[in-house]
């Protein structure tokens, strides 16, 4: 075979295999892998969650999907906890903007296995710190994987789901609840309800709380997030709290472009309630002094809900600074 023949054909099949190699690429924000997990899980009353009464949960088994990044050894992971209407579209634009940064996501589904879809309209239907149980459980499996590295792990959390990640973050409950060995390097709240007060609620564990709230809600309010935020800071905690005008509640689902408000009709709010944590575990209505119930004259009904595509670009920017630096990321 002639010389010129053969380096011609080497030329031929070195392009074959560029083309090839990048019809086979993909973007960045596509994981190299996604794997659903089983959780096994509780369910529980708040006051058995608060007095640590394991025995008198409900086994039940919810789900996540973990999406390995494109990457290699062991990885950052954010945990993303939905809020009450399960998971939405906007936690996917949070799974492609961290999947793109070459950090894993693992999204928990703390409904579907309890039989729920939404809960807005009767947040009795599941009491309000069972997602903590959720995401310690994620923990245990997130903390064995040999694509993940145990000490990045950041917990991100959307209104109930947001409540769920900042009160996951006291060092009470991880005694209580979390078997995992491992702790959270850092936790997101965004719009979290921070209505109650917990006993002990400010011996949280030594990471960064970062909550970001809207001015204007008025389904979980800012005020009782600054109030909670100042008693950290007075106890000396690592936590900021950003807060936007003009930004109601849910107002990162402007990342997907969504600009209008509404009203979310028949929803729960606890709003003007103040409800604080009793003796046993029983949470109290703080003006009545009985045990609080969804058909307290302090829970209201229809909060509003909407996107603001330049105040959640502004979050995203903030966020995704944040865990560069956290994760020392290039």
């Amino acid at each position: 075979m002639p010389t010129a023949f053969r380096a011609a054909m080497v030329l031929i099949a070195l392009y074959a295999s560029t083309v090839l190699a990048s019809a086979q690429s993909l973007p960045k924000d596509a994981p190299a892998r996604t794997e659903i997990f089983p959780i096994p899980s509780l369910t529980l009353s708040d006051q058995q969650f608060l007095s640590g009464d394991a025995a008198a949960g409900k086994p039940v088994t919810v789900a996540g999907e973990f999406r390995v990044a494109q990457g290699t050894g062991r990885m950052p992971v954010v945990v993303l906890m939905h809020g009450s209407s399960g998971v939405g579209a906007a936690t996917e634009a949070w799974v492609h903007e961290f999947n793109a940064m070459g950090i894993s996501t693992f999204v928990i589904d703390g409904f579907t296995g309890r039989g729920l879809t939404v809960v807005g309209p009767n947040q009795a239907l599941l009491g309000r710190l069972n997602l903590i149980i959720d995401i310690y459980h994620s923990l245990e499996i997130l903390a064995k994987h040999p694509r993940v590295d145990p000490d990045r792990i950041v917990l991100m959390g959307f209104s109930r789901g947001g409540q769920a990640t900042l009160y996951a973050s006291l060092d009470r409950f991880h005694k209580l609840w979390n078997k995992s060995g491992v702790q959270f390097a850092a936790y997101i709240p965004f719009y979290p309800d921070c209505s109650t007060t917990y006993q002990t609620d400010t011996e949280v564990a030594a990471r960064p709380i970062r909550i970001f709230h809207g001015t204007p809600d008025d389904y979980n309010p800012v005020k009782s997030c600054k109030a909670f935020v100042e008693r950290l800071k007075t106890a000396g905690r690592d936590v900021v709290l950003t807060e936007y005008p003009d930004s109601a509640h849910g107002f990162d689902s402007g990342l997907l472009g969504v600009a209008s408000v509404v009203v979310s009709a028949n929803a729960q709010t606890v709003r003007n309630c103040h409800i604080k944590e009793g003796n046993g575990g029983v949470l109290m209505n703080g003006d009545t002094n009985v045990p609080f119930t969804y058909k307290d004259s302090c829970v209201e009904l229809n909060p509003h809900v909407g996107g603001n595509p330049a105040t959640a670009a502004e979050a995203r920017k903030a966020v995704v600074e944040f865990l560069q630096a956290l994760f020392k990321l290039g």
